[in-house]
């Protein structure tokens, strides 16, 4: 892709990830027990897998055989050379999801499985709700300071962009307390994920936009004994190469039964 139009600034968030704190890691911890969870529920061995993330050493428990893979804008993936692989929270920070999800597809066997865990629309929304409250009142502008992350609905559809087959994408939601938003944006910083926009602003924020945005942050998102409130919106996604092997839908009209009989129920023409 046109990296004069990149979203994210590699660079700086490659420093980013060098600063992070093994305690401030417990998202990445949390997302990796679902999706350890959901690998148990699916009745499939799987003998050749691929992890792609920025933080190995956390990922690297869910899976200690399978292949660490950056998450560069170009993965180090061989076409048909794995039944399964793990995007692991770094579609927020991709120039190019729905690229990152067809180099998975294709690093795929037939009938193999893609599964993904990324931040979700809701995540950090009552931090960007404040910050660019703040920022306007107090310079008259507004710069790009959180990752945007698209909806569930959104990224949902970037699994039938890819090519995979039989699609699913469902949300969990959690909400983290804090001293204030002071002690939020440390942990961001802890956990690698302060502002590593391409079209960030470059020289040093006014203290006066960050101190009226504590003040909303307090004055709208804070708990009865005084803490504020974030939220962490993780969407997973799975998604299956395509194969001849799996379910297909049925052609409209093609069905041999009433759905009336299968139900042991009357059917009732509806009016004109």
């Amino acid at each position: 892709m046109n990296m004069q139009n990149a979203l994210t600034d590699i660079q700086a968030l490659a420093s980013n990830r060098r600063r992070t704190s093994d305690d401030a890691l417990f998202l990445h911890r949390a997302a990796l027990e679902d999706i350890d969870d959901r690998l148990h529920i699916i009745n499939r061995s799987f003998k050749s897998a691929a992890i792609v993330t920025g933080f190995p050493q956390v990922w690297n428990a869910l899976r200690p055989d399978a292949q660490m893979v950056p998450d560069a804008d170009t993965l180090a993936l061989h076409q048909a050379a794995h039944d399964l692989v793990i995007h692991a929270l770094g579609l927020h920070w991709a120039n190019d999801p729905v690229g990152q999800m067809i180099q998975a597809r294709r690093a795929l066997v037939p009938d193999g499985l893609f599964l993904s865990v990324s931040y979700g629309g809701q995540t950090l929304h009552e931090l960007r709700a404040c910050l660019g409250q703040a920022e306007v009142a107090v310079t008259g502008g507004l710069s790009p300071r959180v990752a945007p992350m698209a909806e569930l609905r959104e990224i949902g559809g970037l699994l039938q962009r890819a090519g995979f087959a039989l699609p699913v994408a469902d949300t969990t939601t959690l909400r983290i307390e804090y001293t204030d938003m002071w002690h939020l944006m440390r942990d961001l910083r802890a956990m690698g994920e302060a502002n590593a926009l391409a079209a960030r602003l470059r020289r040093p924020t006014a203290r006066a936009v960050f101190d009226a945005a504590g003040k909303l942050y307090q004055d709208h998102y804070a708990t009865a004994d005084g803490r504020i409130v974030a939220t962490f919106e993780l969407v997973f996604l799975m998604g299956w190469a395509p194969d001849d092997s799996q379910p297909k839908a049925l052609r409209p009209g093609s069905a041999q039964h009433r759905l009336a009989d299968a139900l042991n129920t009357a059917e009732t023409p509806l009016s004109d």
